[in-house]
């Protein structure tokens, strides 16, 4: 048999027990529960019965037809009267360009971090550069010009060095494919 000492011993563990189980529980009155405001957002959005109905129309052809080739209108002016019509005559304009003169650029740096790279074309159209960003392959290159003097962007070569301590490259100028 259990002493008397074990026996007051765990009577007086179970009732500290529900006293801390039970006993705020019971003491505690009518509970309030807090509950959230939450306006549930519906999945598929109900439809207006009395939404806007559109009409589809069919397109129109234009019966104007236009020239194949662009082309220029002159008009010639004589010391006529007022009232008399003037004179126009319609000249086709060649499709090519003849511009022969080739055009240059100086590509700087490329550079990983764009930030940078816009920082330091800011700094150079500050300084009276034809600086740009070009984004390609995940760089973004630094490119001054483009310009039809060679010697000119030549001599800015020397220049972009001392300020930026690159050595740029002289390119050819591709407006097509710059």
């Amino acid at each position: 048999m259990a002493s008397k000492f074990q026996s007051r011993l765990v009577g007086t563990i179970v009732l500290v027990a529900l006293g801390v189980i039970v006993l705020p529980d019971v003491l505690d009155g009518q509970k309030t529960h807090y509950k959230d405001d939450v306006a549930s957002i519906p999945i598929k959005p109900e439809l207006d019965s009395q939404a806007e109905q559109f009409e589809v129309l069919n397109p129109v052809e234009d019966k104007a037809a236009l020239p194949k080739t662009p082309v220029t209108v002159t008009e010639e002016q004589s010391k006529a009267p007022a009232n008399k019509p003037l004179k126009t005559e319609v000249k086709d304009v060649p499709d090519t360009n003849t511009y022969q003169d080739d055009a240059w650029l100086i590509q700087l740096m490329a550079l990983k971090n764009a930030d940078n790279a816009k920082t330091l074309v800011e700094d150079l159209q500050k300084r009276g550069y034809q600086a740009h960003v070009k984004q390609e392959n995940g760089f973004t290159r630094v490119i001054v010009g483009p310009d039809v003097s060679k010697s000119k962007l030549e001599r800015q070569l020397g220049e972009l060095e001392k300020i930026t301590g690159a050595k740029g490259q002289l390119l050819k100028f591709k407006p097509l494919n710059p």
